[in-house]
């Protein structure tokens, strides 16, 4: 079996995790938002949405269709999403352009109603509690060299897990946050060569 080559030269010169490869638009979320850090509730909220309807999927998938999630879910303003209803449902899962899962659907829902009652009172209360989980950052030389230098679960993201969990949030389990982890800058697995290595 061939080891998946860590990195990838792209058209433009530029070295970067392989898994960007050549698609634009993977090329624009590797090098502007994967591993930055991301702070907001609306943002955040955001990114778990979008986390939890890519399980079984690959991202690029969700970030093609990333503006027509947007545009279905109000842009994931959480009071607006929290007023979903039924109508709203059976709408959702008519709509071509986001993936039509209702388990998924219904749990971003959900989640926007124990988000709203989050921080009805305590704006900020998502942020604070995702980048509670945040690890130390790690010394330049332990940067990952290889994907299997990445894993998919750590201790932080299986205890952010069982906390979202505790309050009422589903589709949120280790692996899932693990990758919000990666996509919201907690953690930074841009591998050594990367040129975003180099600046992150």
């Amino acid at each position: 079996m061939t080891e998946r080559p860590a990195l990838h030269t792209g058209a433009d010169g530029v070295a970067r995790c392989s898994w960007s490869g050549d698609d634009p638009e993977y090329q624009r979320y590797h090098d502007e938002e994967w591993g930055r850090p991301l702070h907001g509730d609306r943002a955040l909220f955001e990114k778990l949405s979008l986390e939890a309807f890519q399980s079984g999927l690959s991202w690029i998938t969700i970030l093609r269709r990333r503006p027509t999630f947007r545009a279905a879910f109000a842009d994931f303003d959480i009071t607006t999403v929290a007023a979903f209803d039924d109508d709203d449902v059976v709408r959702l899962l008519a709509d071509p352009g986001i993936i039509r899962n209702r388990a998924k659907i219904d749990a971003t829902i959900a989640n926007a109603r124990t988000l709203a009652d989050l921080v009805r009172d305590d704006p900020g209360a998502l942020d604070r509690l995702v980048w509670s989980f945040a690890p130390p950052a790690r010394a330049a030389a332990d940067r990952p060299r290889a994907f299997d230098d990445v894993p998919a679960i750590t201790a932080e993201s299986t205890a952010a897990s069982k906390q979202l969990r505790k309050l009422g949030f589903r589709f949120v389990g280790p692996t899932t946050f693990y990758a919000l982890m990666q996509s919201a800058g907690l953690v930074d697995d841009h591998l050594a060569g990367c040129w975003r290595a180099d600046v992150a």
